[in-house]
């Protein structure tokens, strides 16, 4: 027997496939780009260079001084330097038989794929070790040349006999790209299950975590193949460090996005008994807050495309296109999976819909919970604005006193790898028995007119060992009849007695550009140490020039969001303070707990640029929340209640931060090492202090005061009547 179909039953089901179309849609979309960034990251090294010279602008005298050696050198040959002691170093052992050995070592070397000449060997004045100059072709470093050179040295030479080393400018740089081959696999893993087991704590829920780093990572997997083409048209200069930050980065704004979308829709949950309307609700009120802190973090962000280093500006729009990822998938990717999942995504706690009355009332005395850590918060601040807020002044500032303490003024290169190398090794041994500068010469390029006074110039400048003329072959010219000329400029190879890396280089470097300003032409010092030099030199006028810039920005976009001139103020006043304190300890931690020798000077400007821009960013969400409650009565209480309100949420938000930055610290790098100390440090500071005391003690002192000169301030304001007794709708931006 046939029986009509049921209208209503019908109506029903065209409703939900209706409502689960759009989510489908999306999760397909999302799944699909995400599978395609996959990847991704194994191509993204075939952009990515760590090169020092390519970070330099056009006019840095380094740069200028590579173009030139281009027009004197018949290939871009990267030296690498064979060092080997016979019999322990000790003077006078190297005899006739080992002088033979040394021979036959270079003779094997030369017929190494890669291989472009080999130099020595050259015993050192001791006779206690032998040098061997390898030059290797620029393509050859990147495919495994240095260790196959590695390899040839320890299989030809006797152990019994010789212990050899390998170091020079093409040793570091394998060190380095085997360092930062742990971004793609190492450091991502760390990092997921970090944030993994913080989402545990927080949800109480197996499946709950899956969905959030499921968004997190599309996001990753989507920014990665914007920040692919952006590098593969040569519109920013990738590195390693850049691609590590914008791993971590992405994933911990975008699962810290996750936490204000989930906590809002749980909360939705509780209220409303369709969840698809709750999920609609809490997206709407979500949305606007995400939107306002993501975009700060951006706009601070590319504001390092001032930046004179290639590096720097590259950090701008490659970390901005991972934010705004991150909040294209929470408020898209994220939502969908909620949809489709339902309620029982939160398992064993599922949120159900109540009848009791909203916790929300209209008498601003029953706004605030009674209970609770945050509710003992509040209640402590409120009761004690003034000494909580001049206590906590006085530690930051305490702290902040550390950074006389910091010296980032660049390291040796040696030294950005950590742990016992190779590279050390021979260095050491290298500037046991010769100069220490042999395998990296300074290169100046000179008129020819002026080549015998810059000579006489350059030899006596304290700190270099030898210099000569270079002829057509690369070889000491005995005089300038013998030099190779280009366009009337001749070559001066400068061997340095300090190692190429060292800060005693560097300053012969200065030393070096001082006397040669006495010639009536241009001279030009380049090599592996005036790269460095610039590169340090450079680094810090970005952070000179950069910072004020970055505060400008976000003290506008404040002032803008909130409506108000005294609050911005004091949220980057505070914010600042918290970065400088995060700094202070840092540096005191790395000159006397890890025994750092330095730091890199990018170290406290991208700890400046993630520390203060990420740390307005929970200011804003709790600064939001405040306005829309002062907008309902007073000020001192509104805030209170904000801090009680999304204290549990930011403060998770903080955790996962911190412990994605951490993460960095995996990658045996002193940059990244440093980098992750600070600023886990600096978003711990800024989310148990700055954030839960500072910040609302200074409200509730200033009162109405705070939100001057808006209509907030005005002692007479009247409750919203746009604020009903319901509690989605008395909440249109909450977190």
């Amino acid at each position: 027997m046939l029986h009509a179909a049921d209208p209503s039953r019908l109506s029903h089901r065209s409703r939900w496939g209706r409502r689960l179309l759009l989510p489908v849609v999306l999760v397909l979309a999302w799944l699909a780009w995400t599978g395609a960034g996959g990847p991704t990251f194994g191509a993204i090294s075939e952009v990515t260079t760590d090169d020092q010279a390519t970070f330099l602008p056009a006019d840095a005298e380094s740069t200028r001084a590579g173009e030139l050696r281009e027009q004197f050198a018949d290939s871009d040959a990267v030296p690498a330097t064979v060092i080997a002691e016979h019999d322990g170093g000790t003077s006078g052992s190297l005899d006739e038989t080992a002088m033979g050995e040394a021979a036959e070592l270079a003779s094997t070397l030369e017929g190494l794929d890669g291989v472009t000449d080999v130099i020595g060997p050259v015993p050192a004045e001791d006779s206690g070790a032998v040098q061997l100059i390898v030059l290797l072709a620029e393509g050859a470093v990147d495919d495994g040349a240095v260790d196959a050179l590695r390899a040839t040295v320890a299989g030809e030479l006797d152990e019994a006999a010789w212990s050899a080393h390998v170091t020079g400018p093409a040793a570091l740089s394998t060190d380095l790209s085997e360092a930062f081959a742990g971004i793609d696999g190492m450091l991502l893993l760390v990092a997921v299950v970090a944030v993994f087991l913080i989402l545990i704590v927080v949800y109480r829920s197996p499946f709950l975590p899956l969905l959030v780093l499921l968004s997190s990572v599309g996001a990753l997997c989507t920014a990665i193949t914007v920040v692919y083409l952006m590098a593969r048209l040569e519109w920013i200069q990738l590195n390693g460090q850049v691609q590590g930050i914008l791993s971590i980065l992405v994933i911990g704004a975008a699962t810290d996005y996750s936490l204000l979308l989930v906590a809002r829709y749980r909360e939705e949950l509780l209220r409303a008994a369709d969840r698809h309307a709750a999920l609609w609700t809490a997206l709407k009120r979500s949305t606007p807050p995400i939107l306002a802190s993501g975009g700060t973090v951006a706009v601070a962000l590319m504001c390092l495309l001032v930046s004179d280093l290639n590096s720097n500006r590259a950090l701008g729009p490659v970390a901005a296109a991972g934010i705004v990822f991150a909040m294209l998938a929470t408020l898209s990717f994220l939502p969908a999976l909620l949809a489709l999942t339902g309620r029982r995504v939160f398992w064993p706690r599922v949120p159900h819909a109540t009848d009791s009355p909203t916790r929300h009332s209209t008498d601003d005395a029953d706004r605030t919970p009674s209970r609770g850590l945050w509710a003992w918060t509040a209640s402590w601040v409120g009761a004690h604005p003034r000494p909580i807020w001049v206590v906590v002044t006085l530690v930051l500032l305490v702290g902040a006193a550390g950074v006389t303490q910091l010296r980032a003024d660049g390291i040796d290169q040696s030294e950005v790898v950590l742990g016992e190398t190779d590279t050390k090794a021979g260095q050491t041994m290298l500037e046991k028995h010769f100069d220490a500068g042999t395998g990296a010469p300074t290169e100046i390029f000179v008129p020819a007119v002026e080549a015998d006074q810059a000579l006489e110039l350059v030899a006596g400048v304290e700190g270099v060992a030898e210099a000569h003329l270079v002829d057509a072959d690369g070889a000491p010219a005995g005089d300038l009849t013998q030099a190779r000329q280009v366009d009337g400029q001749v070559e001066i190879s400068a061997t340095l007695d300090s190692a190429a890396d060292s800060s005693e280089a560097e300053s012969a470097v200065v030393a070096l550009r001082d006397q040669l300003d006495a010639l009536e032409g241009e001279a030009l010092v380049g090599g592996t140490t005036a790269t460095q030099l610039d590169t340090t030199t450079t680094a810090q006028r970005d952070l000179m020039v950069i910072i004020p810039i970055v505060l400008v920005a976000i003290l506008i976009i404040l002032m803008v969001l909130l409506r108000s001139v005294v609050a911005p103020v004091i949220l980057v006043v505070a914010t600042v303070l918290s970065y400088l304190t995060a700094l202070g300890v840092s540096a005191l931690v790395f000159n006397h707990v890890l025994g750092f020798p330095g730091a890199d000077p990018t170290v406290p400007l991208f700890g400046f640029m993630f520390l203060v821009a990420l740390g307005v960013d929970y200011t804003i969400f709790l600064m939001t929340r405040a306005r829309e409650e002062t907008l309902r009565g007073d000020p001192r209480e509104g805030l209170l209640h904000a801090l009680v309100v999304t204290g549990g949420v930011i403060t998770s938000a903080g955790l996962v931060l911190a412990a994605t930055f951490a993460a960095l610290a995996v990658l045996p790098l002193m940059f990244m090492v440093q980098l992750a100390f600070l600023v886990a440090l600096g978003v711990l500071i800024d989310t148990f202090v700055v954030r839960t005391l500072l910040v609302p003690a200074l409200g509730v002192e200033l009162g109405r005061r705070m939100w001057w000169p808006s209509r907030l301030a005005q002692p007479a304001i009247a409750r919203s009547a746009t604020y009903s007794t319901e509690g989605p709708s008395r909440h249109p931006m909450p977190v």
